[in-house]
């Protein structure tokens, strides 16, 4: 499949280097207008010349399509976690995968946001996820209690013994309404009072 994919890009770019260079030619005015057309009649002049002509327009055709086939099958086959059971195969989509990922943003408090990409590869599935912390979290204990979670739920729900590979981005430590209240709460607590506070020089 490696081999057929670098062929056909290998053949694209082939194809599309030929049309550049037709361009250049005509571009520059390499070539007459004349003789463009005598090579054009010369081309259509016998009949072997046309049926090759068209033989190569149909391969061309046939190895566009056979390849732009092989290519969305394998953008599909990545986007997908395939797996065998005694009942048949049984395919999962990352998008579920990164759904039950996102689902811990619940679970831990620390989070707030969470957003995760998953890919499957030959190293097993990947998992990057971006989160945003609130401002009481502790980084270090997070994030490797947040691995922990997300490698433990993924094995659980899919059952899947390959590797699991959890990647953390902290894009953004939030300001947490919630901690502004208690420390309002706490000045108000603490605040000393002045006797006779309230009343004014008469």
């Amino acid at each position: 499949m490696k081999f057929l994919s670098i062929l056909g890009i290998l053949f694209y770019a082939a194809v599309i280097t030929v049309i550049g260079l037709v361009l250049i030619v005509f571009a520059l005015n390499l070539l007459l207008p004349q003789d463009v057309n005598n090579f054009l009649i010369f081309l259509q002049s016998s009949s072997n010349s046309r049926i090759i002509i068209g033989m190569v327009g149909a391969l061309l055709i046939l190895i566009s399509f056979s390849f732009a086939q092989i290519i969305l099958g394998k953008f599909q086959r990545e986007k997908t976690i395939a797996f065998s059971t005694s009942g048949g195969q049984v395919t999962i989509s990352l998008s579920a995968v990164e759904d039950l990922i996102r689902r811990l943003a619940g679970v831990i408090p620390e989070i707030k946001e969470l957003r995760p990409n998953v890919v499957a590869n030959k190293k097993g599935i990947i998992a990057d996820m971006r989160v945003v912390l609130r401002s009481e979290a502790n980084i270090p204990e997070l994030t490797s209690r947040l691995q922990d979670i997300a490698k433990s739920r993924i094995q659980e729900v899919l059952g899947l013994e390959e590797q699991i590979i959890i990647r953390i981005h902290v894009a953004k430590i939030a300001h947490d309404e919630r901690d502004s209240r208690r420390r309002k709460d706490f000045d108000k607590e603490i605040k000393p009072t002045i006797p006779f506070g309230g009343y004014g020089r008469v």
